[in-house]
């Protein structure tokens, strides 16, 4: 008999590697469209730092938000969609990815953005999935794919079927992913309804890809979408610590566990007091050892401390240092998988581990499975 722990130990190694991996060669890239180049997003102007209500500069420690009003999610969102309607989604995404480039806050809010460019795409395109995934890009974590997955598998007259076969025949954990936040939306964000989906999947590797999706669903909904926030337990969230990953089959704990710091997170407000890091690390301690349910939400925090901060690599692992010893590793780990998913890229583990000193460089390097002892 397989141990709970067994499995949920098996998640964390699978979100490091496997789903942090792009593997899904979908069609030829679509990078030479049209013959003439549509002139690039125009960047709005971005006005001098404005000083804290105290009439002070921020903290050297709070990050410094580069996003006024123009390079807001909702703003940005709407900039990109409209040229992804003028031009083609290739470009839209290109632009995201500048975007991100020259404001690194943008990191923060980026995934849904390519969500609802995925959406777009598929509306552009009148349901033609393979017209819309034609131009993928992986950036933001691979967030268009997602969104093209679940706007399709949303609009399914046959949901129950089509979530085993829409990513075929590659089925990769990343278009599998999507299925997962499609679901949520096909069962009304009812988890249950949802687990019951994703479990027609009968590889393992696809059952967790696809809870994953589920539970990226329901901890970090995008709070400008009514679908997403219509059946969001709130009260109970905000009741009831780490709810409702213990009560989750084994087979899906892994990624209740791993996404629930986003909601954390989200509610104390990070952007303005990064205090709440480390808060979070103590606050996944209510998290059981036991089924490895501490691990995944430990390596979760990692993980979003450095989708949150993505341009400040030792800054991030000097977060991991306030977690209690035996949570350093899966911090850090965390840190190592949200980095290569940003950059999809093979060579993206080993940066980062460059980029940070003493044990936090020893961890990033096993996380990503180099000798540690090597520079």
């Amino acid at each position: 008999m397989i141990r709970p722990t067994a499995i949920i130990l098996a998640f964390a190694l699978c979100i490091g590697g496997v789903l942090a991996a792009v593997t899904t060669d979908w069609t030829a890239s679509a990078t030479a469209t049209a013959a003439s180049p549509a002139p690039p997003l125009p960047p709005p102007p971005v006005p001098a730092a404005a000083p804290s209500r105290t009439g002070t500069q921020p903290s050297a420690t709070a990050r410094p938000s580069a996003t006024a009003d123009q390079w807001s999610q909702n703003a940005l969102r709407d900039r990109l969609v409209a040229e992804l309607d003028a031009t083609d989604p290739g470009r839209a995404l290109a632009d995201l990815e500048k975007a991100i480039t020259a404001h690194p806050d943008v990191a923060r809010y980026c995934h849904p953005i390519a969500h609802e460019l995925g959406h777009a795409a598929l509306e552009k395109y009148h349901g033609s999935f393979d017209t819309a995934v034609h131009y993928r890009n992986d950036v933001c974590g691979s967030g268009y794919l997602h969104g093209i997955v679940e706007e399709k598998l949303a609009e399914s007259p046959a949901p129950a079927t089509d979530v085993t076969t829409l990513c075929a025949p590659q089925q990769s954990a990343s278009c599998i992913h999507g299925i997962g936040h499609g679901a949520m939306f096909v069962a009304k964000l009812d988890v249950p309804g949802a687990e019951r989906l994703c479990s027609r999947f009968t590889a393992a590797y696809a059952v967790t890809a696809c809870s994953e999706g589920i539970f990226m669903q329901f901890f970090e909904p995008d709070e400008s979408d009514p679908r997403a926030m219509a059946n969001l337990p709130a009260d109970r969230l905000a009741a009831e610590p780490l709810y409702p990953c213990p009560e989750q089959p084994v087979a899906f704990r892994g990624a209740c566990y791993y996404y629930a710091p986003a909601y954390f997170l989200q509610k104390h407000d990070y952007a303005h007091h990064p205090e709440s890091y480390a808060a979070g690390l103590t606050w996944c301690r209510n998290a059981p050892v036991s089924d490895g349910g501490r691990n995944a939400c430990t390596m979760g925090l990692g993980s979003r401390i450095m989708k949150y901060n993505i341009d400040r690599e030792q800054w991030s692992a000097d977060q991991c240092e306030h977690a209690a010893a035996d949570q350093r590793a899966p911090c850090v780990a965390g840190l190592v998988s949200y980095y290569r998913v940003h950059y999809h890229d093979q060579g993206a583990a080993s940066r980062l581990c460059g980029k940070l000193s003493g044990a936090a460089r020893t961890d990033c390097r096993a996380a990503a499975g180099y000798s540690t002892t090597a520079d």
